[in-house]
């Protein structure tokens, strides 16, 4: 029997914990077809076996899965929103210790992005943030705090002249910031889900999940958050059936649990 990508997607479900299934199978096939050539392999049986025995490849083929694409500020009308609207309505609901989680948090810019907006109103002590990813690999980066100038471009000077130290041509994140910030791994396709949360961030990660994954998640987002809790989704996302689930839409990029 021929070695093709369903048998692909069962042995990377056995080597990783990540289904492939729930993933857009055009989109996800295409991008995994290129890596695999890119990397010398004429088929998936040959990259597959070539993952088992390098530790490194497994990990490039992870982060190569996951889309890490993040930058600090990404989207700016997002974060003027989350913050001129969004921080006003959550400190009148929940009061001055939020719990939030940045949910597929990549390297960190994003949960760093907010714990810096917060503390123009928060005591930093007061900030707490959970931030989450299937990748380990950049969650180990998001820790270490050092970026290029390319992914601080759009952060308003303020906040970059205030919370990062210039070395070269990288920017080093302060300790006060980075001690906001607790980073956990977590696929949100299989693992538990954290509770009583009152905000959680999820930004372009769900449009490469099936139309039965986006609902999963997102039910799990609904049943995660405290009533009047916030969901806030990327720009280029929205919730087909947020009624049936139990949100209410907000803002542009923002749903209520009702």
């Amino acid at each position: 029997m021929a070695y093709d990508y369903e048998k692909f997607k069962e042995d990377v479900f056995k080597l990783t914990d990540i289904n492939l299934s729930l993933y857009k199978e055009k989109q996800m096939k295409r991008r995994i077809e290129s890596l695999v050539a890119r990397k010398g392999h004429g088929d998936f049986e040959s990259f597959y076996n070539a993952m088992t025995k390098d530790d490194e490849l497994l990990r490039s083929f992870i982060s190569y899965l996951t889309i890490n694409v993040s930058e600090f500020y990404r989207n700016p009308v997002q974060w003027e929103l989350f913050e001129k609207q969004m921080i006003p309505y959550l400190e009148k609901n929940f009061g001055k210790r939020l719990n939030i989680w940045s949910a597929a948090c990549s390297t960190g810019d994003e949960p760093y992005t907010i714990a810096m907006i917060l503390s123009r109103y928060y005591p930093l002590s007061h900030i707490n943030i959970l931030a989450t990813d299937i990748d380990e690999d950049v969650i180990a980066f998001a820790k270490e705090g050092i970026y290029s100038q390319k992914s601080v471009s759009g952060l308003p000077k303020d906040l970059l002249s205030k919370y990062f130290t210039q070395d070269g041509k990288n920017y080093i994140i302060s300790d006060e910031i980075k001690k906001c910030v607790e980073f956990r791994k977590h696929n949100l396709l299989k693992d538990r889900y954290p509770t009583n949360m009152h905000m959680i961030v999820c930004r372009n990660v769900v449009i490469y999940f099936t139309d039965e994954a986006k609902d999963s998640v997102y039910t799990n987002f609904h049943n995660t958050l405290v009533k009047d809790g916030v969901l806030f989704i990327g720009n280029t996302e929205q919730i087909v059936h947020a009624r049936d689930i139990g949100f209410g839409s907000m803002e542009s990029f923002f749903y209520v649990k009702e």
